[in-house]
């Protein structure tokens, strides 16, 4: 049986779109591409288990829908299996039609958040044969596959046609022991092509891993990976470390991305950095992750940066208390203060995402979080910053609240991609999207952009700072409201 895992491309004026391995769907001006762990994983175990796969990503590769069409068609797979997110749910039907008509055999999957909350709506919408709810897709998808085969029954959280009915298999389950898995094929899932156009990587090429699926907190009422894994799981970290090892010295790897929602803390965290010491990986790779405020004392921050970390992705979202309270952050203003001072003060660079556009949020509380956002970039207790609109994803805490309380301004999933406010604001939407281009414009400061000079030591950084400047360009056209 061949498999092929797709990502069609999905032309547009408005850019690229972020679609796999991205908890929130944004197009981006300036294209990102970033490595898709998971789908990843899957088509890696299902080669171990004897099918042929097509690694099949035609935004990544640039090419054309009428070409990407013609060449899966002319590959002839048995089973497509494509991730789908709520902006682009509706454009993904209609290439499963079109798949469809040129060749009725294919058998096509849908994976991701969006069909995890609402599984039903793809199947009563589309000719679409199975929809996986959870995360899991490569055991899942390995399901299929040997369902399809003859082989064995179809996993818990599984979609599919029985007898013209629509059934399922129950609620998903996430019961599997990560370190069972085999490594990611790099080869298999042609890892160059993510390796360098990620605003992520300071040094290139880099890649992705990911110690657990997917954060040990996994409360905030507006993230859509809560959906699909509602508990945590790790991998060991000697299994992390080993595939470290094999990625700086096969593929010669000088930057690493673990994108676990949040990276892991206490005992795990220590034996994995002490690893990356003795091992002396820390002296040949960088390691970036995502980490929540308030997780580590300075003590643990400074092990990090002995183990080779450079960048922390922290999820600031709101400088305003009730909201963070209101999103479930369970966390202060002062911390998110602390813990940035914290790991300046042991070498890393922490980067910050923040979000305006919150329904209960009026102009002054919009400015605490971009006076927030200024302040920690200007001192140079941040270092880089991403700045979004809240979304409300279907299966999200926050997305039904706005349904219950007539806070949603359109439930056409095409226009929950960030580009407009989809929720009711006391902000008129121009002066959302000002303050998100104004966050973007503290990189013009002179006193941000002094520090950044004075902090150059090598050709590496400054590469980086030309690759984030046309991302800081891009970023405040991706909110422009000229498409």
């Amino acid at each position: 049986m061949k498999v092929s895992i797709s990502f069609p491309p999905l032309e547009s004026g408005k850019g690229v779109p972020l679609l796999s391995q991205n908890r929130q769907f944004q197009w981006f001006n300036s294209p990102t591409y970033i490595y898709p762990v998971i789908p990843a994983s899957a088509a890696t175990l299902l080669k171990r288990n004897g099918y042929k796969v097509l690694w099949d990503d035609g935004i990544a590769e640039e090419i054309g829908y009428s070409q990407w069409l013609d060449r899966l068609i002319k590959a002839r797979p048995d089973v497509v299996a494509m991730e789908t997110k709520t902006p682009v749910v509706k454009r993904h039907w209609r290439i499963i039609n079109q798949i469809k008509e040129r060749d009725p055999d294919i058998k096509v999957v849908l994976m991701g958040d969006h069909v995890t909350a609402l599984p039903r709506e793809s199947l009563e919408n589309s000719p679409v044969d199975f929809v996986i709810t959870g995360g899991d897709f490569d055991f899942s998808l390995l399901s299929i596959c040997d369902f399809i085969s003859g082989k064995g029954k179809l996993l818990p959280g599984i979609w599919h046609r029985k007898s013209g009915r629509l059934v399922n298999t129950g609620r998903f389950r996430l019961e599997h022991d990560l370190n069972e898995l085999p490594f990611i094929d790099r080869d298999l899932t042609k890892w160059r092509l993510y390796s360098e156009r990620n605003g992520n990587y300071k040094k290139i090429p880099g890649t992705y891993t990911m110690a657990g699926r997917d954060c040990w907190y996994h409360r905030c009422t507006f993230c859509s990976w809560t959906t699909i894994f509602p508990t945590f799981r790790t991998r060991s970290p000697e299994s992390l470390l080993e595939e470290i090892g094999i990625m700086i010295d096969k593929y010669g790897v000088r930057e690493i991305m673990d994108d676990t929602g949040t990276f892991p803390v206490g005992l795990w965290l220590e034996r994995f950095c002490r690893g990356m010491i003795e091992k002396g990986y820390s002296k040949e790779v960088i390691m970036d992750c995502n980490m929540r405020f308030g997780a580590l004392s300075l003590e643990q921050y400074r092990l990090m940066k002995r183990a080779g970390f450079r960048l922390l992705l922290f999820g600031l979202e709101s400088g305003e208390q009730k909201s963070l309270d209101r999103v479930d952050k369970s966390l202060r203003v002062e911390q998110i203060i602390e813990s940035c001072k914290n790991a300046k003060k042991a070498g890393l660079e922490p980067h910050l995402t923040i979000m305006f556009g919150y329904p209960w949020e009026g102009r002054k509380e919009a400015q605490k979080t971009l006076d927030l956002g200024h302040y920690l970039l200007r001192k140079g207790y941040a270092d880089t910053v991403q700045a979004t609109l809240v979304i409300p994803y279907p299966g999200t805490p926050l997305f039904e609240e706005c349904k219950k309380k007539g806070l949603l301004k359109t439930m056409d999933w095409d226009r929950f991609d960030m580009r407009e406010t989809v929720m009711k604001t006391p902000i008129p939407e121009e002066e959302v999207q000002e303050m998100i281009q104004k966050i973007y414009r503290v990189a013009f400061h002179p006193e941000f952009v002094a520090r950044k000079v004075a902090g150059i030591r090598n050709i590496d950084d400054l590469r980086f700072m030309k690759r984030a400047g046309k991302k800081v360009l891009g970023h405040i056209k991706d909110f422009s409201r000229k498409e």
